[in-house]
């Protein structure tokens, strides 16, 4: 049962809360997380809609699936920028002009300045169980082979908040598989994403029903407040 938030927090707003929710997925890669969510809101099980799908690399194998799925799709190359506060400015110009309430990282692998207007609604998906297994160049196979090397037992995947460092901010939830002595870096990837699979379309409702607050650089999830 979620523990309840100190009496004397005080919470970080805005913290979105109507459905459907309007995403912008952000990629780097294959598109497997974009592809997933939109199943879901086509069958029905997740009551958002992608508003727009915006990709780092031009090359990424995740837009042409974005378009093919008939998803509004941009390209803000991160390599078309010399800092991070104007490639950032332009994503979320892109994110902005779409409508989109949360953003979500989806195997998206560039930096971002998160500005006031977004704070608090971006989220990110991570393949450990964070803090451990984070940061700059962990991403992928790098994590499972750092999780095998470890000798982990349990490993998970990690539904945050975005801040402007890699893999930190707020945890949102978190789910756990085990690691088995015969594991390799595909064999326990593929246990992992079966998590991530769970864990961000869950993220994304107890967002979208007014669920989740931020206190205290923690996330609190609880019944959501009248109106």
């Amino acid at each position: 049962m979620p523990r309840p938030a100190p009496a004397n927090a005080e919470f970080i707003a805005p913290i979105v809360r109507h459905a459907p929710i309007h995403l912008a997925v952000l990629i780097s890669g294959s598109g497997t997380t974009m592809q997933h969510l939109a199943r879901l809101i086509e069958g029905g099980e997740l009551d958002a809609r992608i508003s727009v799908v915006i990709s780092s690399r031009p090359d990424a194998a995740g837009v042409e699936l974005a378009q093919g799925l008939g998803l509004a799709t941009f390209v803000v190359p991160r390599k078309g920028y010399d800092n991070t506060a104007d490639f950032s400015a332009h994503v979320f110009g892109v994110a902005r002009d779409a409508g989109a309430d949360l953003v979500c990282m989806a195997g998206f692998l560039s930096l971002l300045q998160i500005p006031d207007d977004y704070a608090s609604n971006v989220l990110n998906i991570h393949p450990a169980l964070l803090p451990a297994f984070g940061g700059q160049g962990m991403y992928g196979r790098h994590v499972h082979e750092a999780v095998l090397a470890a000798g982990c037992k349990v490993t998970g995947c990690t539904v945050h908040f975005a801040d402007p460092q890699y893999d930190r901010g707020p945890i949102l939830l978190q789910r756990t598989c085990p690691v088995a002595e015969d594991d390799t870096p595909a064999s326990l990837a593929a246990r992992v994403q079966a998590e991530e699979r769970e864990a961000y379309p869950e993220a994304i409702r107890l967002i979208a029903a007014g669920r989740v607050r931020l206190a205290q650089g923690r996330t609190w999830i609880g019944d959501a407040p009248e109106r």
